[in-house]
């Protein structure tokens, strides 16, 4: 695999790392958690066993009470932490105890009304001192982010859209043209969720978006990615990085009652998940 260009002036750390990556041969492995889920302490610990675990960049999603894009998995992650008291402000301090402790770069997901609710400048700013590097706000259109976009540029922060399967050849390109950091690939119709086979679709629009991107950015694949071959196929299709979120979230489900558990088995599966996005090691 050729390294990927950089396209902008200033390498922030999620391009960074990606053509790191990229010029070793590897795919990325994204590995996602919902902020406060089930509680501060307990998060805090789960989130540092991903990045033992080998994950090369985190995705923390801010809860929020009406996520579209999740199915019942992160939707549950999200009461659960809201449960406990998560906000916005609560979630970011805990990124940035993760940014202190470890060197990984961080990517929140969010909704717009939560930034809003907060203020522009004031929710980047704080989103920057706490050391998120990217953010990943599925209910804003590309087409109205231009305030948004020059914003987040001036806090040295990648806005990062998603498109999906059906996401017509202009609009992909325009998505393309004003995303930094990757493109984040919905690779199937629907919400979150684990699969237990990958939709062929998934492998279909990735090769579609690769070659619209031409090696302008970085393209990195999620939903109904849950499994270390759903990993390998996806980056051997040609994604740069593959996101897994459900699959892990649902391990944090399952094991509320022990909390050392819950650590050893999410760095477990990660440590496999990564290993799939090495071809060599495959």
């Amino acid at each position: 695999m050729k390294p990927l260009p950089n396209t902008s002036q200033t390498e922030t750390a999620i391009e960074s790392k990606l053509g790191s990556l990229r010029s070793r041969g590897q795919g990325a492995l994204i590995a996602f958690l919902t902020g406060g889920d089930p509680d501060g302490k307990s998060f805090l610990d789960n989130a540092t066993a991903l990045v033992d675990g080998g994950a090369d960049i985190l995705e923390v999603g801010i809860p929020f009470s009406d996520p579209i894009a999740d199915g019942p998995v992160i939707q549950g992650s999200s009461q659960r932490a809201l449960l406990s008291g998560a906000t916005p402000r609560g979630v970011l301090g805990l990124i940035k105890e993760i940014s202190l402790a470890r060197s990984v770069p961080i990517v929140v997901l969010t909704y717009y009304n939560l930034v809003l609710a907060t203020g522009l400048e004031r929710f980047l700013k704080t989103a920057q001192r706490s050391g998120v590097g990217g953010l990943v706000i599925p209910d804003l259109p590309v087409e109205e982010s231009d305030s948004f976009r020059k914003t987040s540029s001036k806090h040295h922060i990648d806005t990062i859209f998603l498109a999906g399967p059906n996401t017509s050849p202009t609009r992909m390109r325009q998505i393309i043209e004003k995303s930094h950091g990757f493109v984040y690939m919905v690779s199937l119709f629907g919400v979150t969720g684990p699969r237990r086979e990958l939709d062929p679709v998934a492998l279909h629009s990735v090769k579609r978006v690769k070659a619209l991107a031409k090696g302008r950015i970085p393209i990195a694949a999620g939903f109904g990615i849950s499994r270390p071959e759903h990993v390998a196929e996806i980056i051997a299709a040609g994604a740069d990085g593959a996101i897994v979120g459900s699959a892990l979230v649902e391990i944090v489900a399952h094991n509320l009652e022990d909390r050392e558990r819950t650590r050893v088995k999410l760095k477990d599966a990660v440590s496999d998940l990564k290993k799939a996005t090495n071809p060599s090691l495959v």
